[in-house]
């Protein structure tokens, strides 16, 4: 009740009243308003302890009872409590621990229902309980000491059995105490040196006997004879790759703590690696398969010594988990749908058709761009605000086309695209994204583009064979640019150097492109199977009498200047009056689609330009002639799609253009005279209906019979021997003499990963930048580890 004012003392007095008298009456007021308080206050606080007093009696007469019955219950029937120790208390034991209790509880209750006792006054209630505490603790005590007592017994017991057999004269023992008296008898009388003195032990009668008897019990297997034992290098080698998660967040990179493990490797005993591996090597992992060639030269060492090895150390993360005993197949490329370039078509239908054999598991790994790359990128303003989406919006466009169901996976990896090099580059470390228990056969549809800026893993490194396709002429497009002609020569060199460092085959669609290292020239691209049944069609609308070609002459393509562009419009121009009453639709959009518009309106050339579309649009069926000068193409997608429906392809007679040549509907041309009459040609003739052969050579299950091939992937996937590929391949280059090749090529690699970890040099040679590793956005929407979690900022 301190500074209690009432609620008419709190008035503010006003200026000027301060005579006695006005005061005086107001500080009695206040007296009378503080003593009436108090004693209301104080009778309501007697009525309040009073009712807490009757609800205490009442809950301590109903503690009673439920104590009496409880005890009662207890001395009838005998219950459970989770013994102590088992073998010691019993049921009939907590019963009496009960009943011991049971004379403290009824004084308990003797004397807090007695007249006498009183409540405090200050609100607090303090009960005694120490009597059964006391109780409890005295019981566990006597428990403890049963405890102790037991064991104290059976120690007696143990020694006892001990000193027994220690009095046991076993005649081994005896034998061996006997020469070690002997042994100490003749070096108490002996003077010489400790060195000779430790000769003499070394060539004693005893420790010879001693090393045959330790021979012949640990006897070594024959079959594991010859394996040189663990060096240090190695050990530390094992140490350092198995500490590369501490050493990354220390600011030690992972490939950094992986170049020290391959050099310490170098030091030891590996290149003696197959030379330790036993005659039946596969029983060493029990079908398991060991990506590491380091596991495998400890596997082998610890085998010898007998140990049965599964996996490493820590755990088993460095095995690959083959599924069904099926191999994997990895496809990597830099596109994807909604963007119609042949790097997303052509690897989309790859997958498909090789996952079509059931034969292996494949994993099609395409770009994820940002929101704001997707609008720069996809046509008619299509975006994706999930993988998810773009993942059903790929499956249903190739279902469509295809016809079956294919049963393989989709990944995406981060991806930025371009403005100047009008592509998509990859963010981060590419290969991270194929897991490695799939790391078994990785195919990289254009492996110079993807490995421009790559810093990560090696492929070659990770996945047990390596297969680049190139698809794009790249030189033909620079030598088109400002300089040309000396990008054109870095580029040349830039991709050798990383095609070489990084691809085990690599296959050029034409040889169009330029000569790469471990290089041959196949087509291994086929067509959409809804043009070989647009082809069908028209040829039986042929045969039963119906006109099947209602127009003329049309081409289709991005409408940038490098596809064709200008050589169609310097063909036209040049030959304008011989093209008098000639009419070419055009379809595409492009970057360049206004100046191209521009430039034939200007030379007045009968050129009517639409909007791009699929190929395979049925406005598009009734066109007879596909007119195509490209020469920037490796292998023109369009021209096969054109050839399958049955119409005529004028092409200029170029590498690119070789595979279609043999089609008797592919009309070329090596000079404007001579383009002028094979378009005559094609304009006042009918094409040839395409044979089976024909057909079927168009196919992409002939394509895909042709990669199977040519990239040594049939070898590869057929030889149960290549499952432990990428092991063998670490032993055989350790078990020679070094290989100069592989040297050369490791060394470009590696100068190639620290070129492409400088952020300087990666803007020099125009990179984007930062993305040497991806963004957090792409973190955002591909749910990844944040970059300062997978990079740190403080390592280089």
């Amino acid at each position: 009740m301190i500074n209690f004012r009432p609620p008419e003392t709190r008035t503010r007095p006003t200026v000027g009243s301060s005579s006695s008298s006005s005061s005086v009456v107001t500080a009695e007021k206040a007296l009378s308003f503080i003593s009436k308080g108090w004693q209301e206050v104080r009778s309501s606080a007697d009525a309040d302890l009073q009712l807490i007093k009757n609800r205490a009696n009442k809950f301590k007469n109903l503690a009673d009872r439920e104590l009496e019955n409880f005890i009662n219950s207890a001395s009838i029937s005998p219950f459970a409590v989770p013994a102590i120790t088992a073998s010691t208390i019993t049921a009939p034991a907590e019963i009496d621990f009960v009943k011991k209790l049971r004379p403290k509880f009824s004084e308990i209750r003797r004397a807090y229902s007695s007249s006498e006792f009183k409540w405090p006054s200050q609100g607090k209630l303090r009960i005694d309980l120490s009597a059964i505490k006391n109780a409890i603790v005295a019981e566990v005590e006597e428990e403890k000491e049963r405890e102790r007592e037991i064991w104290r017994k059976w120690r007696c017991n143990r020694l006892k059995e001990e000193r027994h057999f220690g009095e046991f004269d076993w005649e081994p023992i005896r034998a061996f105490k006997t020469r070690l008296k002997e042994l100490e008898v003749e070096l108490k009388g002996s003077s010489s040196s400790p060195a000779e003195i430790f000769e003499v032990i070394k060539n004693s009668e005893f420790v010879g006997k001693v090393k045959s008897s330790l021979k012949s019990i640990c006897k070594e297997p024959e079959e594991t004879k010859g394996v040189p034992p663990l060096d240090v290098p190695e050990l530390l080698a094992y140490l350092v790759r198995q500490s590369s998660p501490f050493l990354d967040q220390i600011g030690i990179r992972r490939d950094i703590s992986e170049k020290i493990v391959e050099s310490l490797c170098s030091k030891g005993h590996s290149k003696l690696l197959l030379n330790s591996l036993p005659g039946g090597g596969s029983s060493l992992i029990d079908g398991e398969i060991m990506n590491d060639e380091l596991d495998l030269r400890i596997a082998s060492v610890l085998q010898s010594t007998g140990h049965c090895y599964d996996g490493g150390f820590w755990g088993d993360s460095t095995k690959q988990n083959l599924e069904g005993d099926k191999r994997h197949v990895a496809i990597v490329t830099t596109a994807s749908l909604p963007w119609m370039t042949g790097t997303a078509v052509n690897p989309l239908f790859r997958a498909a058709y090789l996952a079509k054999s059931e034969k292996q598991n494949v994993t099609l790994l395409v770009p994820w761009l940002c929101k704001s790359d997707q609008e720069l990128v996809y046509p008619n303003q299509l975006t994706f605000s999930s993988p998810e989406a773009q993942e059903l919006y790929i499956r249903n466009w190739l279902e469509e086309r295809i016809g079956f169901k294919a049963d393989f996976k989709i990944s995406f990896y981060p991806g930025k695209f371009s403005k100047e090099r009008r592509s998509i580059l990859p963010a981060g470390d590419t290969s991270q994204f194929i897991p490695s228990r799939d790391a078994d056969v990785a195919i990289l549809e254009e492996p110079e583009h993807l490995n421009w800026y790559h810093h990560g893993k090696r492929w070659t490194d990770k996945f047990n064979h390596v297969v680049g396709i190139v698809h794009t002429n790249y030189l033909e497009y620079i030598k088109r640019e400002k300089n040309g002609a000396l990008q054109a020569f870095f580029v040349k060199h830039i991709n050798n150097w990383v095609t070489r460092a990084y691809c085990d085959k690599v296959l050029r669609l034409s040889a169009a492109t330029q000569d790469l290292p471990r290089s041959l020239v196949c087509n291994v691209h086929g067509v959409n199977p809804k043009f070989l049944k647009i082809g069908e069609k028209a040829a039986a609308d042929r045969q039963s009498g119906q006109k099947v070609f209602s127009k003329g002459a049309y081409f289709l393509g991005k409408m940038v200047w490098a596809k064709g562009y200008r050589e169609l419009i310097d063909l036209l121009s040049k030959h304008k009056t011989e093209f008098d009453g000639f009419n070419l639709d055009v379809f595409g959009n492009g970057e360049d689609a206004h100046e191209v518009q521009s430039t034939a309106k200007r030379l007045n050339l009968n050129v009517n330009f639409m909007n791009g579309r699929d190929h395979a649009d049925d406005s598009l069926h009734g066109y007879k002639v596909f007119i195509n000068p490209s020469i920037s193409d490796v292998l023109c997608t369009a021209t096969a799609e054109a050839l399958a429906m049955g119409k005529f392809v004028v092409c200029a007679d170029h590498p690119s253009n070789e595979f279609f040549q043999e089609f008797p509907n592919c009309l070329t041309y090596k000079t404007p005279e001579d383009f002028v009459a094979k378009v005559e040609k094609a304009m006042s003739s009918e094409p040839q209906p395409l044979t089976p052969e024909e057909q079927y050579k168009l196919s992409w299950e002939a394509a895909t019979q042709r990669f199977m091939k040519y990239s040594d992937l049939e070898k590869v996937l057929s030889d149960e021997t290549s499952l432990d590929r990428r092991r063998q391949k670490g032993m055989g280059k350790s078990v020679s003499m070094p290989n100069l090749e592989e040297m050369v090529d490791g060394a470009l690699a590696f100068t190639h990963n620290c070129l492409t970890g400088n952020e300087f040099l990666r803007s020099c040679t125009g990179a984007i930048p930062r993305t040497r590793d991806y963004d957090k956005q792409h973190c955002n929407d591909l749910h990844l580890l944040p970059p300062q979690v997978e990079n740190p900022i403080y390592g280089w």
